[in-house]
Formats: structure tokens, sequence, C-alpha cells
């Protein structure tokens, strides 16, 4: 039986690849993103995916998106919080309090009303899986991203106290730690170290190398590979998990 499939930020990247993987294996998915042009071509490539322009951060615009996806496909069965910011870069007397509550509102108030709107649907069916996309900054704590690394473990929080209230009606809920995803971000992070220092960009990736165990980058397909382990048969009895992909992210600067 073919499941239906939320994923929020799903018209690029880590989003758009797990989206199409979803799709790929048969399912009913519904994307939303931010970016009009984004979404239009995710779906012009996806014939049969749905989607939603929304800002996530927005909950009326969540509610909306949630509908929009129950409109088309019926209750929702996987729900892939995917949606994040960066927030400002600053240290923590230097935050504006605007700043800091537009980044915990879209990194984990977004992923609240998500799952608020999407489990009694999920009660309904008699389960689900709901996948929450945290940060291996957590571990490793990050100076100068204080507003990122506490909304983080806003939503590791999350996770884990509703895995345990969910667990009885069947819905399991993880979530995914990425650590050096390599995508368009992640090259534009490099790119302004290498202007702001003057060092090459191939220097800079390789001191970040220097501190992920496997020496490798983690790929938007491996992520989406671990979303869709989490949300299939063979995934049935993980919940309340704080699952690292990132090739052991052992400290970041």
């Amino acid at each position: 039986m073919a499941d239906t499939v939320l994923v929020t930020g799903g018209a690029d990247s880590v989003g758009r690849v797990m989206a199409e993987a979803f799709a790929a294996r048969g399912d009913h998915v519904h994307i939303c993103d931010v970016r009009p042009d984004a979404v239009a071509a995710t779906l012009a490539a996806n014939p049969g995916m749905r989607g939603t322009v929304a800002d996530v951060g927005d909950p009326a615009a969540m509610a909306r998106v949630v509908a929009d996806a129950t409109g088309w496909f019926g209750d929702v069965s996987v729900l892939v919080n995917n949606v994040g910011i960066g927030g400002p870069r600053a240290g923590i007397e230097d935050i504006e309090l605007h700043e800091w509550d537009r980044t915990l509102a879209v990194n984990v108030t977004a992923m609240f009303c998500a799952m608020k709107l999407i489990v009694p649907g999920m009660k309904r069916r008699g389960g689900g899986a709901i996948v929450n996309f945290s940060t291996g900054s957590t571990r490793t704590r990050l100076p100068g991203r204080t507003a990122y690394v506490v909304s983080k473990f806003g939503v590791e929080g999350l996770t884990l106290n509703a895995a345990r209230e969910l667990g009885p009606h069947g819905i399991r809920v993880n979530a995914i730690l990425p650590g050096m995803i390599d995508n368009a971000r992640m090259q534009g992070i490099i790119a302004a170290k290498s202007r702001e220092t003057g060092r090459t960009e191939q220097s800079i990736e390789s001191d970040y190398l220097r501190f992920i165990s496997l020496r490798a980058k983690t790929q938007p397909a491996d992520l989406a590979a671990m979303v869709l382990f989490l949300a299939s048969e063979a995934g049935r009895l993980i919940t309340g998990e704080l699952i690292a992909v990132s090739g052991n992210l052992e400290w970041e600067d």
C-alpha cells in the first residue's frame, strides 16, 4: 500500500532527493517550499507529485500545506520535517530578538505545527512515521550559531518526547543529524569562508574533512536512504532515536 508522504522543503537539495525517492517507490508525495520557481520545477520533473508554496514559519501557511496534502491524497502516513534555516551568525550579545524568534519559528515551531496537524490522521490510520531533521552541531556545539543550535536541540526534545507519547498509537518519531552535506548551501559556506580568509576553497574543505572520521561529505542520497529506511517496514521498531548520518562529525569551527 502506498504511503502519503509530506516533505517540507521538498523542492531543492536533500528535500527534493527525498521526495523523489519516495515517489520512485510508488508513494503519493506532497512537497512544500518557500520558493515558487523551485516548487514549479520539481513538480514539472515529477508528474503526480503535488506541492504548495508556503513559508512554514507561518502557522497558517503550515496549516494550508497540510490541508492541501490531505486534500489530494488523504491522511499523511509519513511526515518528513526537513525545513531549517541557519539563523544569525553572531555572538550571544549581538543576536537580535527578531532573528532568534524567526530561527525558532522555522526550525522548531513549524515542525510542531506539522505534527500537531498530522498526528490525528496517523492515529486514525493506526500508525505512521515522522522524521525530523536536526544537526550534528548539537553534538559538536558551534560558537556564533547559538540560535541555530538551540533550535535544533528543540527539534531533538520534540522528537524524543513525541516518540514516547505517540508510540502506543503506532507512530514512530526519529531525528536525523546530518553533518557536512555536499550541497549548494555547504558550498556557499566554504566560498564565504574563502573570501573572508583568503584561503582556497579546497584547503577549507580539507580542514572540515579532517574532523569527520570517515573523511567524507554526506550526500543528499545518503540522507534520503536513511529516511526511507525509517519510514519502511524494516524500520518498524525504530523510534525515539537521534541518528547521525555524518561520517562521525567530531568537531567543527
